[in-house]
């Protein structure tokens, strides 16, 4: 078992009642250092007499409430999340730890089996977009029966129970198809919408892993289900806002994404985003995280993509950027939600703990985006010499220079943090101390630019 000093658990909470003290108080880092001695102390005192490291932390912080009024009020908030956290999860942290990303990656690959179920049918001449029917038919069964394989993995169900739930949905893929429905036919329509509700039970029979008899087990299944929709929705809201911009940088260098998003994305990642839902809610329920920084995380390597592949195709096409002023507000919006995502992740991020493949997808997104700025730069630049001085061209000039700077000195502090060579606090000061600027230009172009340009 873990010494309370080698424990990885312990160091993690210890990590959070660090940040919430360093965050809220006005007073030295020195001064919660000593706090963090006394703790820890108190931590081996209660170790050593027989209890466990996670409960000796949350007995520790408690006691620390006697001294410091910010631990006081971590505990208060805290210690409920805390007791869940020692009833829900393994008392282990290494099993812990490989649990959270053995469900990780088993709901991304059902995810990406998800997207390839949804595509399968036009080897056989079934068009997405065209063969309405078939797919309002056959929705459902391209991606419960994955979520239903997940939860009987998770709850380990017994052969029997799988053997009954592949008949359901067996039988269900025979009825989906069976019956020669004519044009617009309403029965067709119906089976269509009750056919996902008949096997949301099927999928409600597997998460209740042996409780679906049981009042708290289908309880707890209603829960998941809206608990589901909300994630699902956001998830979607997410992919909204992601597939504009995809639409907007394509449509600057005359390339239509239409196609692709009509034909892959929307329907790979609406049947993917099923199984994310759900890996989400049950990482909610093991208070692993919160809900914002996990999306945070969902949607930074999106965007990375995104602006890789932007990059990438206006290199090999090598077609200019044409900045209009709708397009131009809408590439700003774009490097204002990176910068966004970046600024939530750092407020999220224990500055304490060693760099990990996150921080690397951070700093391809952060670089990726300071390239796309740099061209948005070249070609208003371009667009000034050409036509000259306008305000809305020197209003987004402005922006687009802060922004660089911005996100030139946040990749460096992040590189040289991947490096070893500097600390993650350089990276949360710097974007803390830079956030005036916004203010100060926004302050420029109310005073100044009517002056300067007159009030057309």
């Amino acid at each position: 078992m873990s010494t309370p000093e080698t424990n990885p658990l312990l160091e993690e909470q210890i990590g959070q009642w660090r940040t919430y003290l360093l965050r809220r108080r006005t007073i030295h880092s020195v001064d919660v250092a000593e706090l963090e001695d006394h703790l820890r102390e108190q931590i081996a005192v209660l170790s050593e007499a027989g209890l466990s490291s996670d409960e000796a932390f949350l007995v520790a912080v408690k006691r620390m409430g006697a001294l410091d009024a910010l631990s006081r009020e971590f505990a208060r908030e805290h210690s409920d999340r805390l007791w869940k956290q020692l009833v829900v999860l393994p008392a282990d942290p290494e099993e812990r730890g490989g649990r959270v990303r053995s469900d990780a990656f088993v709901a991304f690959v059902l995810a990406v089996a998800a997207a390839i179920l949804i595509k399968l049918p036009e080897l056989f001449g079934k068009q997405f977009g065209e063969e309405e029917g078939f797919y309002a038919r056959n929705l459902s069964l391209f991606v419960l029966p994955l979520l239903t394989g997940y939860f009987a993995w998770k709850r380990r169900l017994g052969t029997n129970t799988l053997r009954w739930l592949a008949v359901a949905f067996v039988a269900a893929g025979v009825f989906a198809n069976i019956f020669p429905f004519g044009p617009r036919s309403y029965t067709e329509v119906l089976l269509a919408i009750h056919l996902p509700i008949a096997l949301w039970v099927a999928v409600g029979i597997s998460y209740a892993g042996g409780r679906w008899n049981e009042v708290a087990g289908r309880m707890d299944f209603i829960r998941f289900s809206g608990e589901l929709f909300i994630y699902y929705v956001l998830i979607a809201l997410g992919g909204g806002v992601f597939t504009g911009f995809l639409i907007m940088m394509f449509q600057t260098i005359g390339i239509n994404a239409e196609w692709f998003i009509q034909s892959w994305l929307i329907p790979c990642g609406a049947a993917g985003a099923v199984l994310v839902a759900a890996w989400l809610v049950e990482v909610k329920q093991s208070v692993i995280e919160n809900m914002a920084p996990v999306l945070t995380r969902l949607f930074t390597p999106f965007f990375a993509v995104l602006l890789v592949t932007f990059l990438g195709t206006l290199l090999l096409t090598g077609r200019a950027v044409d900045i209009e002023r709708e397009v131009l507000i809408a590439f700003d919006l774009l490097l204002v939600v990176v910068l966004g995502l970046l600024l939530y992740s750092v407020s999220a991020r224990d500055a304490q703990l060693p760099p990990g493949g996150f921080d690397a997808m951070q700093v391809v997104l952060v670089v990726s985006a300071l390239l796309a700025d740099a061209v948005a730069l070249w070609a208003i630049s371009a667009r000034i010499t050409e036509f000259g001085f306008t305000p809305n061209r020197v209003a987004a000039l402005g922006v687009n220079i802060i922004l660089l700077v911005n996100l030139a000195w946040s990749a460096l502090l992040y590189v040289r943090f991947l490096r070893g060579r500097g600390s993650f606090m350089e990276l949360e000061r710097w974007q803390t101390n830079y956030v005036p600027v916004y203010a100060v230009w926004a302050g420029i172009v109310v005073i100044l630019f009517p002056i300067v340009f007159g009030f057309m």
